[in-house]
């Protein structure tokens, strides 16, 4: 709960507490602060174990930690049923890279070279001269 609160800190709010408070009232209010944490957390210990009843025996193992959205969506990311380790293990990236890049490079990918390219590629580096009277100019998205 206070796992951000250094020594420095910690001696700080020990001296404000004893001026506030003074060294006789502390110790009274030290001990009603902790009985009343200790009540919160049986109240609360209570009320989860009288939901765990209320939901059933299909409930039974069923943590209110796991109401937190991010620690829900890890547990259901990590859940081996649904086959998500086989598809992200199976996905490389460069691989698909390369395969969009490379026509645009006017390079052949591994897998058109193995298989052969179904169309042919077109040179991208080579420039014409002239266009012919019917022709319209190339579009160049990045030109516009």
């Amino acid at each position: 709960m206070f796992n951000d609160v250094g020594p420095l800190e910690l001696v700080t709010l020990i001296v404000l507490a004893v001026l506030v408070f003074g060294p006789e009232k502390l110790p009274k209010m030290i001990q009603d602060v902790t009985r009343t944490i200790r009540k919160i957390r049986e109240f609360s210990e209570s009320a989860k174990a009288d939901i765990r009843d209320e939901l059933g025996p299909e409930f039974k193992d069923f943590e209110f930690e796991d109401l937190n959205p991010k620690t829900f969506i890890r547990k259901q990311l990590d859940n081996d049923e649904l086959g998500l380790k086989e598809i992200r293990n199976g996905f490389d990236l460069k691989k698909e890279m390369a395969e969009v890049t490379d026509p645009a490079h006017s390079r052949e990918s591994d897998s058109s070279a193995a298989g052969g390219s179904a169309g042919g590629s077109v040179d991208m580096t080579k420039k014409r001269e002239k266009l012919d009277a019917d022709e319209h100019p190339p579009y160049d998205a990045d030109a516009t």
